[in-house]
């Protein structure tokens, strides 16, 4: 079967062309010409399937030929709202991760012992878009910078609300992958190093968050928010029976057949 490299383009129905670096990695690294097919996508869930009509330098205009609607693998949405690492390194390493198993939001929270308080954006965007496209994905997550604990519990969320925190309770608090419901949104939200404070605990559940446990072990922040995204995707992607004589437990999306990555 034929591959294509798949280009990320969030304008492409208003210019029918690859943004500037796109294009330039397009033409200059892949030696790409007129006429070539790749496949683009607008991160919000549509594939393109293009040919390139006129191409430059800087850049690559295209003529649509076909949509299609990326299938999800998941059944409903993820969201991860998680307090930010002093060392940001260990942010982006949890936004790549996160998202080429499946993720649609990713917040960043304000806390009470929060060790940073700025968190700029550029990057993480640019590695959200890159790990889309190296887990050939057609979905980029939404990514909301940094929000204060008070205001995002007094949002509203059509969906499951929990809260993970190491705080001891009256009863046993129940695993993420024991209230986790493949049916509806689900927003969990991480603390920093050090948790979230007891006073934003009994907020959060004030407000409907139901707290949870990701296990017996203690975990970092990045480690806990890779947990928590991991375990949403496998109970909202529940796995269909193998076909018989066939030793795979997952046949592919058709699209997914047919991309391929450059970053490899």
């Amino acid at each position: 079967m034929k591959e294509y490299h798949i280009f990320y383009a969030p304008e492409i129905e208003q210019t029918s062309c690859l943004p500037e670096e796109e294009a330039a990695h397009a033409v200059r690294v892949l030696r790409m010409q007129e006429g070539d097919e790749l496949l683009c996508t607008d991160g919000r869930g549509t594939l393109y399937h293009c040919t390139i009509t006129l191409c430059s330098k800087k850049a690559c205009h295209l003529s649509i030929d076909e949509r299609e609607t990326w299938p999800r693998t998941w059944q409903s949405d993820i969201h991860l709202a998680i307090a930010p690492t002093k060392n940001m390194d260990r942010m982006e390493w949890l936004a790549e991760k996160a998202t080429e198993i499946g993720l649609d939001r990713l917040t960043f929270l304000l806390t009470a012992n929060s060790e940073r308080t700025v968190v700029k954006t550029e990057r993480i965007d640019k590695i959200l878009v890159s790990a889309m496209k190296q887990s050939h994905k057609a979905l980029k997550p939404e990514l909301v910078g940094m929000t204060r604990f008070a205001d995002l519990i007094a949002q509203p969320f059509e969906g499951q609300k929990l809260i993970a925190h190491c705080y001891d309770t009256d009863a046993p608090k129940p695993h993420l992958k024991d209230v986790c419901r493949p049916d509806v949104p689900t927003l969990v939200l991480i603390g920093p190093e050090g948790d979230f404070s007891i006073e934003e605990v009994r907020a959060a559940e004030a407000a409907g968050f139901q707290g949870i446990s990701l296990g017996e072990s203690r975990l970092r922040t990045e480690t806990a928010g890779l947990v928590a995204v991991c375990t949403c995707g496998l109970i909202k992607s529940p796995l269909p029976a193998p076909p018989k004589g066939s030793a795979s437990l997952r046949s592919c999306p058709p699209a997914a057949e047919m991309l391929t990555s450059d970053y490899e």
